[in-house]
């Protein structure tokens, strides 16, 4: 189901969506938005839109330390307060003594991160990412795209996953944070 396609210029994250809901071979068009601001935090998820609402409407983060790095306070105080309330509130499942959530991307303080269903805080190297079905399309339309404004790349990459994937479709929404 979805795609989310992310990327940094100039310290300003961009994080796109599409507009699938996706349920087995049913897809259709959902209004429910997959990339929202909560706090200082730009997040665009996917795997299932319970846990999105819980990100954008329940979500509460303690402020980041001075001294802290961005990748330990993503790790050490984001995650934890997703994990919690994922738990919480009944979404996230423990199979074979692994605790599992789902994928998204953030975008926080000029840096784009994703976050796996492991729970796993990942940061590339290249200044962009994806996650959701359509991923692998929009990761080669990124990379071949080159240069350009960054909502016309993130755009044209959900165009071309929308094309190969049956699990991305129009409308796409793209939203910005600033560092």
């Amino acid at each position: 189901m979805t795609c989310v396609v992310g990327l940094v210029e100039r310290g300003t994250v961009y994080v796109g969506v599409d507009s699938a809901a996706v349920s087995g071979w049913r897809r259709r068009e959902t209004r429910v938005g997959k990339v929202f601001r909560r706090g200082p935090f730009l997040i665009g998820y996917t795997t299932s839109f319970r846990m999105g609402q819980l990100l954008e409407h329940q979500l509460t983060v303690a402020p980041q330390a001075p001294e802290q790095s961005d990748m330990a306070f993503m790790v050490n105080h984001f995650i934890e307060a997703t994990r919690l309330l994922l738990k919480e509130r009944g979404f996230a499942k423990i199979e074979s003594n692994s605790e599992q959530g789902g994928q998204f991307l953030v975008g926080y303080r000029g840096h784009l991160y994703s976050v796996d269903s492991d729970f796993q805080v990942g940061e590339m190297a290249d200044g962009y990412d994806a996650v959701g079905s359509g991923a692998e399309f929009a990761l080669g339309a990124l990379a071949a795209l080159g240069r350009g404004p960054a909502p016309r790349r993130i755009r044209r990459a959900l165009e071309i996953a929308a094309r190969f994937s049956m699990g991305v479709s129009a409308p796409f929404v793209v939203r910005s944070l600033r560092r």
